[in-house]
């Protein structure tokens, strides 16, 4: 819904036990890395007990997909965050974003997962004014000149 195609690209990656991590990140962050308000690192991780190779079972993927839209569309609204990359491997999904607050992230984001059963989210935050994390990120996308 509110991940546009060319906005985003997928590369392989690997944990350090050697297990697939699929790694997806934003291309179009520009206006919201200038704006030095957007320099806390919030990740949102879901641990799920994964196939053999550390992957989602299609259910879990799904609940997975459905919270991931349900939070874009409330920030989409109000865009106090942006979601900048998506880890999904190694039995654990984390989502990144960059925020100007964390108290209202925290608000979205319970206002966004409100209609879901409880979830096996945990939260953590850092102070990342320099968006290092995106830059690492960003290192495992495959050119396709």
């Amino acid at each position: 819904m509110y991940m546009e195609k060319d906005s985003w690209w997928t590369a392989p990656a690997e944990s350090e036990d050697g297990r697939l991590i699929m790694v997806t990140g934003r291309r179009d962050v520009e206006k919201f890395r200038s704006n030095p308000r957007f320099g806390i690192r919030i990740e949102v991780i879901w641990k799920y007990e994964g196939d053999s190779s550390g992957m989602p079972d299609t259910a879990t993927s799904q609940l997975m997909e459905q919270a991931q839209e349900a939070l874009q569309a409330i920030l989409h609204k109000d865009p106090v965050a942006v979601l900048t990359g998506i880890f999904t491997g190694d039995d654990r999904r984390e989502w990144i974003f960059y925020s100007l607050s964390t108290n209202i992230f925290g608000k979205k984001l319970n206002e966004a997962l409100a209609p879901f059963p409880l979830l096996p989210i945990t939260v953590y935050c850092e102070n990342d004014p320099g968006w290092e994390q995106y830059d690492e990120m960003s290192q495992a996308e495959i050119k396709m000149d």
